[in-house]
């Protein structure tokens, strides 16, 4: 059977998703969080001075290990899923604690047995792995960083039994100096607790239904309503990590790009910490052939000039799409150690008139989709194969652009973006905001929260142009108005 679509049908089919004029859209360019005073939670992460994140890379000073693989993993089945606690798990091997089984990490916990109950569970699970730390940190002037890429959703990670961060949110990374914790010649026990119940104030919201009757219902039955059309997959999703970096490090930096004529211009603020004054900062640009574009020393802030510059373009605008120079910045610390670190930079600018939309001061027309991360088995666990396999899909149909329906995709699918020339409308988790009290403050500052760390990652990325902050909501509610008008959206003025 063969099915035809005109072409109207197509395009409406490529767009509906990708520009549903429910989602509260708001342009890239136009949000600072830190200029407006919003800084990360505190209370979500205990142990990590850090506000950057800056994506681990390996570089000359800073090595990458990942602790992917098979983990021990016990879901607590208690009636009140609180023996964990109870017990305090995190200071035993998990096996000591009852039945385990083996969970790959990255993955979604739900579909990798055959057991309804935990497909369909709810409360806390429980992760613990052991590792050795390489005798080559040991004795050095470093930091050491554990970073989740993410968990769903509310998470607490133990290292030898001592607690090192909490975070609140899935989708997002979070991480923790755990120098003073890691131990040398000896395993490390990393226990992780992560919970994934969606309550009115998280992000995305829910409610948790008791059922009393106990002609039908044993003590304590209770069901997660979702306010979401998709599945809520669970667990450790995606990669856990230990990276180093030198004692004096580039904890973040902020980019914008600007194009007069033929000539870019990269405008670069760099946030330097361990040190108690200002270091020496060198920026050098290079090309796609490494070659040398530009250098400057500053004190971490300026800007670099690029003559005859390439512009990045999206996939159906160029013959030479997606293309990125490396931004190289090495902070001199204390004795002569450095760090280094390397960030891929597209030179292009966004603007918006009455009728149309700029990318480089010529029209872009959106061809894409609202997509998600499932798949089988892994659920939303980090899945090369099925990356690269949807970015051939895409360019295949034609497709230039997506919007990341309806939480912040991994890394690694945005980091083929910004190499394929795909456009991307961000979009933060917040769907489902149907009630009264999902419009209440205390999820308001917690949407907040959830906002500064997406634009935090994802701020100097050429291929967002637009940041979603929320799908479909209850916008006729009164509680609403203030919510995104007077609230949200006054960080993105």
């Amino acid at each position: 059977m063969k099915i035809r679509f005109n072409r109207r049908m197509f395009t409406m089919m490529l767009l509906f998703s990708a520009l549903n004029v429910a989602a509260v859209l708001v342009m890239r360019t136009g949000f600072h969080a830190a200029a407006h005073g919003v800084e990360a939670s505190r209370s979500s992460l205990t142990s990590s001075d850090s506000e950057g994140m800056l994506f681990p890379r390996e570089s000359e000073s800073r090595e990458v290990r990942e602790l992917g693989g098979m983990w021990k993993f016990r879901a607590d089945m208690s009636s009140n899923r609180n023996a964990g606690f109870e017990q305090q798990w995190w200071t035993k091997p998990l096996e000591q604690t009852g039945p385990v089984i083996d969970m790959p990490v990255p993955a979604s916990y739900n579909d990798i047995t055959q057991d309804r109950q935990l497909r369909d569970f709810v409360g806390w699970a429980w992760y613990q792995r052991s590792f050795y730390a390489p005798a080559s940190w040991k004795n050095v002037k470093q930091r050491t960083v554990l970073r989740f890429e993410s968990a769903h959703y509310n998470t607490i990670a133990w290292l030898n039994s001592k607690e090192i961060v909490r975070h609140n949110g899935g989708h997002l990374p979070f991480e923790a100096d755990v120098s003073s914790v890691l131990s040398y010649d000896i395993p490390n026990v990393l226990t992780v607790a992560v919970n994934n119940t969606l309550t009115p104030h998280t992000i995305p919201p829910g409610t948790i239904q008791y059922m009393d009757d106990p002609d039908r219902y044993p003590p304590g039955y209770f069901v997660q309503n979702l306010q979401m059309d998709f599945f809520n997959y669970a667990g450790i999703q995606r990669p856990v990590k230990l990276y180093t970096t030198p004692s004096v490090y580039l904890d973040d930096i902020t980019i914008s790009t600007d194009i007069q004529g033929t000539t870019g211009y990269v405008n670069f603020d760099c946030v330097i910490k361990g040190n108690s004054s200002a270091v020496p900062v060198t920026v050098e640009l290079l090309d796609k052939t490494e070659e040398l574009v530009a250098r400057v020393k500053s004190s971490g802030k300026g800007q670099v000039k690029v003559n005859d510059v390439k512009l990045w373009w999206p996939f159906t605008m160029s013959s030479d799409p997606a293309y990125l120079y490396t931004l190289k910045v090495t902070v001199m610390g204390s004795a002569g150690q450095s760090d280094v670190y390397r960030l891929p930079v597209g030179i292009r600018t966004v603007k918006v008139t009455s009728t149309q939309f700029l990318i480089n001061s010529k029209p872009f027309y959106f061809r894409g989709f609202g997509r998600h991360e499932d798949s089988d088995i892994r659920g939303k666990g980090l899945d090369y194969p099925l990356i690269a396999k949807d970015f051939n899909l895409i360019k295949w149909v034609g497709a230039n652009s997506f919007r990341t329906s309806h939480y912040p995709y991994a890394e690694e699918i945005m980091d083929m973006c910004d190499q394929q020339g795909i456009v991307v409308i961000d979009e933060c988790p917040a769907v489902g905001l149907k009630t009264k009290e999902n419009f209440s403050n205390k999820t308001l500052a917690h949407h907040k929260d959830v906002m500064t760390e997406l634009v935090r990652r994802d701020k100097n990325r050429p291929s967002v142009v637009m940041w979603s902050v929320a799908n479909e909501p209850a916008s006729q509610l009164p509680e609403a108005e203030y919510y995104f008008k007077a609230s949200l959206l006054t960080l993105c003025a």
